[in-house]
């Protein structure tokens, strides 16, 4: 669609021709409607609405005038310029898999026509809402509001948000994004499920967080919002996955989390919580990574000649040394000097001593 912003299609015009369509309605819908768009008065619930009026309606009644005012207005809209809008949201719901939330939808819609930001967002979702080709979800806990296409299939949806929340659960830990949903489309069986589509889904339901748009994990986790000195270097060395020196670690919760921590105190949050394995001299790695393993670098080759059940070479040993720990070849080497707990049975092997 080629680009619509003109000099007759701006903000002022939208809201022009958006209440020249409420004069089409009786007194009472466009009472309602104005009330419950904020268009007059503050934007009020249904509970406000219904207690103001005398005798009072439901608020069942009163989503049932919005309702009647909106399809009212649906053909209305199809003579207007304000078409452009409903024209545009079948484009970008078809372009993210038929489904996309409210606030995202409707910030599209503001962006491609470069409408301000201060305009009446519930004025944009209701031209929306009125197109009889795009459907709004009904009200559920914990879900976000969303527009979507006929054509989807509802069935899938809840498919794809349950196999996330279970693959999430299984991990017990945050996950890049499009490997989770390759797990989700393996697990399913279906290769044909689009990205983008998935993306759309779990951006419905609250129990899922995305974070820069890179990493997946449920709300419920901790991890979420760290309160905690410990939470927050913790979620510092998940999000880089590497080994890191404590400075960069405070340096990282700073920049990241908009906080000024002291390098000591992150340091010894470091050095008293087993949470955390030094891996080299001031670098730290998360003990449940189960790759580095805590203790004396001599604590770590005994645990490797507990588990060999012949002699190793000095080479072998070093090799191994270094997949959990980072340190210094010369270091190993000194370690392995250890008499009292270290036997060498011939040139260049070792085992523990008898």
């Amino acid at each position: 669609m080629e680009t619509m912003q003109t000099k007759t299609f701006n903000e002022s015009n939208i809201i022009s021709s958006f209440k020249d369509i409420l004069n089409a309605l009786s007194s009472k819908e466009k009472t309602v409607i104005e009330r419950r768009i904020w268009l007059k008065w503050e934007k009020e619930t249904l509970q406000n609405i219904w207690d103001s009026f005398v005798p009072n309606i439901t608020r069942e009644r009163v989503r049932q005038i919005e309702d009647s005012w909106i399809k009212k207005i649906g053909r209305v809209i199809k003579a207007t310029d304000l078409v452009k809008i409903q024209e545009y949201s079948k484009e970008i719901l078809e372009e993210h898999g038929w489904l996309l939330t409210k606030e995202n939808l409707v910030n599209a819609i503001i962006k491609w026509f470069e409408l301000n930001n201060e305009i009446n967002s519930s004025i944009i979702e209701t031209i929306i809402q009125s197109d009889y080709d795009i459907v709004k979800s009904k009200p559920k806990l914990w879900t976000r509001t969303y527009f979507y296409l006929p054509k989807i299939s509802k069935k899938l949806v809840d498919v794809i948000f349950k196999e996330a929340v279970s693959i999430l659960k299984k991990k017990k830990d945050v996950i890049d994004k499009n490997s989770l949903y390759e797990l989700i489309k393996i697990n399913l069986n279906n290769s044909n499920v689009k990205n983008v589509f998935i993306d759309s889904v779990l951006n419905v339901y609250e129990d899922i967080v995305f974070w820069e748009e890179t990493l997946v994990w449920l709300t419920k986790w901790k991890i979420l919002n760290p309160r905690t000195l410990k939470d927050k270097a913790q979620y510092i060395l998940r999000k880089e996955k590497i080994p890191m020196h404590f400075v960069s670690i405070a340096n990282k919760i700073t920049e990241t989390m908009w906080e000024k921590v002291k390098i000591n105190t992150v340091h010894n949050e470091l050095i008293r919580n087993s949470e955390f394995v030094l891996v080299w001299r001031w670098i730290y790695a998360l003990k449940d990574w189960g790759i580095y393993k805590p203790g004396t670098v001599l604590d770590v080759i005994v645990d490797i000649m507990t588990k060999s059940q012949d002699p190793l070479t000095t080479e072998d040993i070093i090799a191994k040394v270094l997949k959990v720990r980072k340190v210094k070849s010369t270091t190993i080497y000194m370690n392995l000097q250890n008499k009292k707990v270290i036997q060498r049975v011939w040139r260049n092997y070792y085992k523990l001593k008898d």
